[in-house]
Order: C-alpha cells, then sequence, then structure tokens
C-alpha cells in the first residue's frame, strides 16, 4: 500500500514535470527550458527533477517524445473512430487542430520547438515518419504514394507553423477547411 502511494506520487509529479515542459518549451518567446524553470512552473524541487531525469537535454526530449505520442494518438483515435469513410481526412485534421491549434503550447512544442531546441535537432524528424505513414495509409496505392505522403505532411508542417507563430493570418476554420482540401486533393491525386 505504502510503496503503492509512493508511485501514484512520483507519477504524480513526473506528470508536473511534463506539463511545465510543455509550459515552458513552448512559450511563445521561444524555449526557455532550465532546471530551476521547470521546477519553479512545477512547484517541486529539483530532488525530484533528478528523480525522473538525468539532466536538462534528457528532460527536454521526454517531453517531446510525450507530445509526439499525444499527437499520433490523437490521430490514430480520430480515424479509427469515424464510421464513414469519407470522414477519416475531416476527423484527422480536427483531431491534429485540437491538439496543435487550440493548444498552442503543446503545438509550438511539436512543431517549433525542434527549429530552436538543440536537445531536439533531430527529433522532429524521427517523428515525420510517423505522421507521414498515416497520410500514406489514407492515399491509394500508386507509384507516387510516398512523394505524395511527404508533400502532403510537409505542407501541413509549413501551414500549422505559420499559424501558431502567426505568420498565417487566417481564421481557424479556414485552416481546418484548407487542410483538408489538401489532404483530399492528395488522396485524389494519389
Amino acid at each position: 500500500m505504502r510503496s503503492q502511494r509512493l508511485e501514484e506520487r512520483r507519477s504524480k509529479r513526473y506528470d508536473a514535470l511534463l506539463a511545465a515542459g510543455v509550459e515552458l518549451l513552448g512559450s511563445p518567446d521561444g524555449p526557455a527550458v532550465n532546471v530551476r524553470a521547470v521546477c519553479r512552473t512545477a512547484g517541486l524541487t529539483e530532488r525530484y527533477f533528478y528523480e525522473s531525469f538525468s539532466d536538462r537535454d534528457t528532460f527536454v526530449r521526454a517531453v517531446y517524445a510525450w507530445v509526439g505520442s499525444r499527437a499520433r494518438t490523437a490521430l490514430v483515435e480520430a480515424v479509427t473512430d469515424v464510421a464513414a469513410p469519407e470522414e477519416t481526412i475531416p476527423a484527422a485534421v480536427r483531431a491534429f487542430v485540437e491538439l496543435i491549434i487550440d493548444e498552442p503550447r503543446t503545438g509550438r512544442v511539436l512543431l517549433i520547438a525542434p527549429l530552436a531546441e538543440p536537445a531536439l535537432s533531430r527529433r522532429g524528424l524521427e517523428l515525420l515518419p510517423g505522421f507521414v505513414e498515416l497520410v500514406h495509409d489514407r492515399l491509394p496505392e500508386t507509384a507516387d504514394q510516398q512523394l505524395i505522403a511527404v508533400g502532403t505532411v510537409g505542407a501541413l508542417t509549413a501551414l500549422f507553423i505559420g499559424y501558431l507563430d502567426s505568420t498565417l493570418t487566417v481564421s481557424r476554420e479556414t485552416l481546418v477547411t484548407h487542410c483538408i482540401r489538401l489532404i483530399s486533393d492528395a488522396a485524389v491525386r494519389g
């Protein structure tokens, strides 16, 4: 019983640290992550930070992996939960928008932090194949299927980054509609 409560407290501290990491790594002013800032944001001491992470870079990569996992899970669940095949693309886009645009810090962690945070310099490239695979699997089989999937994910990434950093100034619904059309057109071209 005591060890169960200890594990539960440890898990809550770990979750609090990850949430603090999203807060700091996804800041609109750019990533500002150091151990003290993480602990202050999480309301924990450094002892608890080092209970879970060996150093700052390990922590940053854990935050990024957690956000990436959330994004992939949201997309997989969205396409699994639809009854009609024609609703797959709109469901996936809406699920991604809810995670990335409605939670802009999460979006900035996933899409912008790898461009600015040295500890993540290759992480975005590691997650990319999973997102390409999700699009690829929705396209008809053709010789260009992989090219279309990679190009579509690249275009979507650029659109979402532009929306998050305010260089793309359109309404949320305009973005959703455009992304649905982009993927649907890719599926037709495929």
